[in-house]
């Protein structure tokens, strides 16, 4: 593996990680406040984020001015943030912080492989071989068992 592999897979490991704690404060703050509320404030709060590490590490907008001149589709990945926060907001209440980030992360999968199989969104295509196929299955039935209590 490469370095530049290495360090991709800390720092997703480091989301996963993260993804978790987030299922579990936003399905608490969406109990307190309400689901919408609780996804707005979620939102607010990761632009201001966003903008102190746009300033920090980038000390410029233009990248932000480029970006509003992309096509459409590419700001596509702004409005599944707030879909997935929404979806993290709804669940760890009604079925828990495991099942709820064990159905997203089945869900990532199989998208995730649909968007490799067909080089969607202009990434290079990945083939489905019979030990992803595999994987794939084994996480959905995790995930389904995740789901009796």
């Amino acid at each position: 593996m490469s370095s530049g592999s290495a360090v991709a897979v800390v720092v997703a490991s480091a989301a996963g990680l993260g993804g978790a704690v987030q299922a579990a404060v936003m399905g608490e703050l969406g109990d307190r406040v309400g689901i919408v509320p609780a996804v707005a404030v979620s939102v607010i709060v990761a632009l201001v984020c966003g903008l102190v590490a746009l300033l920090v590490w980038e000390r410029s907008f233009a990248g932000v001015r480029a970006a509003a001149h992309q096509p459409a589709w590419l700001w596509l990945g702004g409005v599944m943030s707030v879909f997935i926060v929404f979806a993290i907001t709804v669940g760890p209440p009604r079925i828990g912080v495991t099942a709820t980030v064990a159905v997203v992360i089945a869900g990532n999968l199989v998208s995730a492989a649909v968007i490799d199989r067909f080089g969607l969104f202009g990434v290079e295509r990945v083939g489905l071989s019979w030990p992803r196929l595999v994987g794939f299955a084994l996480l959905a039935l995790g995930a389904a068992l995740t789901l009796r209590r």
